[in-house]
């Protein structure tokens, strides 16, 4: 209903809003014909099928608040560029008011995203509450099930609540006991969804509970319990006519490419032409306090495990090749006053934009460590070099969280590693965003060296 509901929201909004500043702007009181009602119903009908085909109106239940604003803004983003291009294509861009068509899309964009705010937040409230809930029957082992419980305990606003459990150590009650709810349940029933979770190697119990549970006309989910499998964005596919958990993957394929590298390359551009007077600035004093080369350049490891070349402003006094390569620390002597003051602001990352628009480093992920940090760790931590199935960011999750400078132990590194696994399991245009805004408000100051 939810997903109705706010299809015809978004289309009403965009064809009221366009319809609205075509009455109030007075250069446009006079027009006449069919031009802007036909560009009006266009964009009302374009949003809410560019936003069907990105998922925009999945269902809402349990999804992140971030993740839904950036589906929103790419699905208006993409049909305003839809819109332009056809514009462009039939050379009718001047029979519009650039005026109008500006103050509509912005319009329809706050409001989208308020709008959808206000209601998250008020589902999130009466769920809280005990309300708008979904009755579940759990079927499982016992201690999935008190997995299961902690879970949604911890979660109350997620909407779901277990109302009937069928759970027991002995796989063939639990098998009898279902079949007994089967016949009960055909045409009415309690429960709104069925889960099931058992560890992989129950494959036959999960089967013969999906074959009997087949005859009741309700969700059923399966969780398998993968609690000793460590997994990246881990999610169900189905290649040559076989389903798949695929246990490891990167998260940024199809679409989710495409909206990154555009993240990227458009902010990427915004920012770095901001920036790019005070980047001339801090040139100039390096320049004129330590003399050549203003950047300091050494390889790293990208996507994939790739080579790159990452630019940073020079902070250290010239030293000879392959000579205390060891990680800065308090009261370096290496490291000169201006340098000292580049690094705690993290000015001296700013050059790093540059490798943002060469397409070998994201605005935001994992930060690129030094080879030979790598070369160190990845035999230590077992899930090290999974950071390197996306494309190492200018900051990321554990930076905006203090991790970051140096480490004094393993124990260090492996809180970096948990953070940045945690944003490639969870990766979305509005997490993105969120850790940018992190970094205006806490991630330029560095305390460590």
């Amino acid at each position: 209903m939810l997903r109705l509901v706010m299809r015809g929201f978004d289309a009403a909004l965009a064809m009221l809003v366009g319809a609205l500043y075509l009455w109030c702007l007075p250069e446009l009181d006079s027009i006449q014909g069919i031009e802007y009602p036909l560009l009006i119903v266009t964009g009302a009908l374009l949003l809410p099928t560019v936003g069907e085909m990105l998922g925009l109106y999945q269902a809402w239940r349990g999804r992140s608040i971030f993740s839904m604003f950036g589906t929103f803004l790419v699905s208006w983003a993409m049909t305003g560029l839809l819109i332009s291009a056809f514009l462009v294509v039939t050379q009718s861009g001047g029979v519009y008011s650039r005026l109008w068509m500006g103050l509509s899309c912005l319009s329809v964009l706050v409001i989208g995203l308020l709008a959808r705010g206000l209601l998250y937040v008020y589902l999130r409230r009466i769920r809280a509450d005990g309300r708008n809930l979904k009755s579940v029957l759990f079927i499982g082992r016992p201690e999935n099930a008190a997995h299961v419980h902690r879970r949604l305990a911890a979660m109350p606003y997620a909407g779901y609540r277990i109302d009937r459990m069928i759970v027991h150590e002995d796989e063939a009650q639990v098998l009898e006991q279902v079949r007994r709810l089967v016949e009960d349940s055909v045409f009415s029933r309690s429960f709104d969804e069925i889960w099931l979770s058992y560890p992989l190697n129950h494959g036959n119990t999960v089967k013969a509970l999906a074959d009997q549970l087949i005859a009741v006309p309700v969700s059923v989910r399966y969780f398998p319990d993968l609690s000793d499998v460590r997994l990246l964005n881990h999610r169900m596919t189905q290649v040559a006519d076989m389903f798949s958990i695929d246990l490891n993957y990167s998260p940024l394929h199809g679409p989710a490419r495409i909206v990154k590298a555009m993240e990227d390359r458009l902010l990427g551009t915004l920012l770095f032409v901001l920036f790019l007077p005070a980047m001339l600035l801090i040139a100039i004093i390096v320049w004129a306090l330590m003399g050549r080369p203003v950047l300091f350049k050494q390889h790293r490891h990208g996507l994939d495990g790739k080579r790159f070349r990452i630019y940073k402003f020079r902070t250290m006094h010239k030293h000879e090749p392959g000579i205390s390569n060891r990680q800065a620390r308090h009261q370096d002597g290496r490291v000169t006053r201006f340098g000292h003051w580049l690094r705690r602001t993290s000015l001296d990352e700013l050059p790093q934009f540059y490798n943002v628009l060469q397409g070998r480093m994201s605005l935001v992920g994992p930060r690129p460590h030094a080879m030979d940090h790598n070369a160190l760790y990845k035999d230590m931590i077992g899930a090290y070099m999974q950071r390197h199935r996306v494309r190492p960011g200018m900051t990321g999750w554990a930076q905006v969280h203090g991790l970051r400078g140096i480490t004094e132990d393993v124990s260090d590194m492996e809180k970096r590693i948990d953070y940045d696994l945690y944003y490639i399991n969870n990766w979305s245009l509005g997490f993105d965003l969120k850790i940018l805004l992190l970094t205006v408000t806490r991630g330029f100051v560095n305390d460590k060296p």
